[in-house]
């Protein structure tokens, strides 16, 4: 206030009164040190506020629901496409162990192969190349249903035809295919190693289900009736 006093007389010589002066310059010292200061009070939102906000958000889209013909949902075809480019990286191998599976499960299935019905060891098996080659076409085949699986109609055109193409098999009949079953899921599971959930076994197991199905179906109809 000593530095308010030494001015004042300036102030005076203008014309205005030392107590109008002093009074103006108190009221104006309280605001600035806060007696009558405060700061205005933010403006904070309800918790009805927030849930208001979010009720009013759109409701998120329900997955698109399969084709009644596929007995998997959309989640579900979302879970086996992603675990399938697991097995995508390892097609050979995983081929390769389903058939010296199916091999030791039926000696009958083996001597319908030609190329390879002699072979007595796991060892064998798996170093035979005409195996390998044979392995990997049956699995591009299973390769192709699961990256077509959401087109329904093309994948059991797929599985007709190929189902159908045995026929001219000596001594195959169609209810074999289901040989490939078991040995499918334990290939299966060792390429995937952790990946293999109860989950997707699951999965897995209503899928070469379905592919077996119509492998079944394919190998039952005639000719006329694939074209």
């Amino acid at each position: 206030m000593d530095a308010i006093n030494e001015k004042l007389p300036l102030v005076v010589k203008y014309g205005h009164s030392v107590s109008s002066v002093k009074q103006t310059i108190n009221i104006n010292t309280e605001l600035i040190m806060g007696c009558r200061y405060s700061k205005p009070k933010a403006r904070t939102r309800s918790l009805t506020d927030i849930t208001g906000m979010a009720d009013g958000l759109p409701e998120p889209s329900p997955p698109t629901p399969t084709d009644p013909r596929l007995p998997l949902s959309a989640r579900q075809v979302f879970k086996l496409k992603k675990s399938w480019k697991g097995i995508k990286r390892c097609m050979a191998a995983t081929g390769v162990e389903i058939f010296v599976r199916m091999f030791k499960n039926s000696k009958e299935i083996q001597s319908l192969f030609e190329g390879f019905r002699e072979l007595k060891t796991d060892d064998e098996l798996r170093m035979n190349e005409t195996l390998e080659m044979h392995a990997t076409t049956v699995m591009s085949v299973i390769d192709d249903v699961m990256d077509n699986i959401h087109n329904v109609d093309l994948v059991l055109d797929m599985l007709k035809s190929t189902g159908n193409s045995h026929t001219k098999f000596h001594g195959f009949r169609p209810s074999l295919f289901w040989s490939v079953e078991q040995p499918f899921l334990d290939a299966v599971r060792i390429t995937l190693g952790d990946r293999y959930t109860d989950n997707m076994d699951t999965i897995y197991k209503i899928t070469i289900k379905f592919v077996l199905e119509n492998l079944v179906k394919g190998g039952t109809v005639s000719n006329n009736d694939i074209s």
